[in-house]
């Protein structure tokens, strides 16, 4: 029974204090200047990433393909890059060839990686809801958890309803283990 009530008073803190999405600024790669609040309303992908970061670079097609699919429903991904100074000069050319269409945004200081993910792990991903909400976080990539993605991105949309991962159920009182 403490399992439970443990379970219980875990799952209802974590949805008694969401986690506000912060604010931020940067500019994209054509100079313009864009902020989160620029998307309020919609679903937002916040994918930080580098031309450096190998997992970054096969994970894109897959956010391009989702961006694609989903932007008129109200999804957007905002691809963030934080290759330095140095490293900057090498995004444009990258997002070009590759035909990706999403936005992409210098965060050259790490300044805004800092706020989502002080370990500064790439590719690291942010799902903020409509309400402005962080609902998921993912740190690194591997092949295949795009479609886990795009599961929780359909259902905060509230598309392809049927093809959202069901809650598993928790176990009844009865299967509970016992504590000894």
């Amino acid at each position: 029974m403490k399992w439970f009530a443990v379970l219980f008073l875990s799952l209802l803190s974590s949805l008694a204090f969401a986690e506000t999405a912060p604010n931020f600024s940067l500019r994209d790669i054509n100079g313009k200047q864009v902020s989160l609040d620029d998307y309020k309303g919609q679903v937002v992908l916040l994918n930080f990433w580098a031309t450096w970061c190998g997992p970054c670079k096969v994970e894109m097609p897959h956010l391009q393909a989702m961006y694609t699919d989903l932007s008129d429903k109200g999804f957007v991904v905002l691809a963030v890059s934080t290759d330095d100074a140095r490293n900057a000069s090498k995004v444009k050319p990258f997002i070009k060839k590759n035909k990706y269409t999403f936005p992409v945004l210098f965060d050259k200081d790490s300044s805004v990686l800092n706020k989502y993910n002080p370990e500064q792990v790439l590719p690291y991903n942010v799902l903020i809801d409509s309400s402005g909400e962080v609902v998921w976080k993912k740190a690194s990539y591997v092949p295949g958890e795009e479609v886990e993605l795009r599961h929780k991105v359909e259902g905060i949309l509230g598309s392809k309803v049927e093809d959202v991962p069901k809650v598993e159920e928790l176990p009844s009182v009865e299967e509970t283990p016992k504590s000894e």
